[in-house]
């Protein structure tokens, strides 16, 4: 029963954290880019494109679910059923929002572009990092990437990047009329390429950053404590070396434990309640794989 409610307690956790980086996502899309008829990359951008040559007829919303429902299919089966109910629900959602936001917000929150353009883009960024990292999507071109990054250790702010190149691109076609000035098409692409480099930059930060990992080295005489600490409390595996001091001479146990850089200060406590005069170090590592951390592929 405990192991039920812990498993619900995250869930329900995961699925909070999914919605509130796309309040944030939709936010920015609505408030800083759409207004300026700027096009950040994505099913949302293609979408935007579709509501300025649509004579700004169908809402945002609207064709962000259509395309993305095309799309969900694809990630229930290759991704699995777990992942592709998040995405429903983050269909769903940021649809949702987006309509709500595109009624609020009819003029820019900030008249200066390139001000929109890297703000949007940290927005952005940090909504579709925070859905990736607790097993969401923000769906659309996301559901790519970590199709992608299941078979391969590819980055996913990569990815996404690759395949919004085309789509900012085709923001030259929603000039307010045919006879608007090329160069004020091309300094919207441009803008939208900075929202694009801003995003991918904000994604790995976000991503990678919740999924680095740390190495401890400890020295202790009731290395026996710490470790059965470590393992029973954080449920984290601890492997014992011998090891000698060459200053004293003496024959000392190391233990060597990898975690996650967010258990870092739960690392620290439970090595300092079994011995406060143990001595640690810890060093950044950058790539972990195994049980209880990433997946090799190849």
């Amino acid at each position: 029963m405990k192991v039920t409610k812990e498993k619900l307690m995250s869930e329900i956790r995961a699925y909070l954290l999914i919605t509130f980086g796309l309040l944030i996502y939709t936010f920015a899309v609505t408030a800083f880019l759409a207004p300026h008829r700027m096009v950040g990359g994505g099913v949302t951008g293609i979408s935007t494109i579709i509501y300025f040559l649509s004579g700004e007829v169908i809402p945002i919303g609207y064709s962000y679910f259509v395309i993305n429902f095309l799309l969900v299919a694809i990630a229930i089966k290759i991704l699995g059923p777990r992942f592709g109910f998040k995405t429903i629900y983050a269909i769903f959602m940021s649809s949702f929002l987006l309509s709500v936001f595109q009624n609020l917000i009819h003029e820019p929150l900030l008249e200066d572009k390139f001000m929109c353009a890297v703000i949007s883009g940290i927005m952005c960024g940090a909504g579709i990092g925070i859905s990736l990292v607790n097993g969401g999507s923000t769906a659309g071109t996301d559901i790519v990437a970590m199709i992608i990054n299941k078979y391969r250790n590819i980055s996913p702010g990569k990815i996404i990047m690759y395949i919004d190149v085309f789509i900012i691109g085709c923001s030259y076609f929603i000039g307010e009329d045919t006879a608007i000035d090329p160069t004020a098409k091309i300094a919207t692409i441009i803008y939208g390429y900075v929202v694009m480099g801003v995003n991918s930059y904000t994604i790995d930060l976000v991503f990678t950053g919740q999924m680095q990992s740390e190495q401890y080295l400890i020295f202790s005489q009731k290395y026996e404590d710490v470790a059965n600490s470590i393992i029973r409390d954080l449920r984290r595996g601890v492997t014992v070396v011998d090891c000698q001091g060459w200053y004293t001479g003496e024959a000392r146990k190391m233990l060597i434990v990898v975690a996650r850089k967010s258990e870092m200060q739960n690392i620290m406590r439970v090595t300092k309640m079994a011995d406060p005069d143990a001595f640690l170090t810890m060093n950044t590592v950058m790539g972990v794989y195994g049980r209880g951390f990433d997946t090799l592929k190849i």
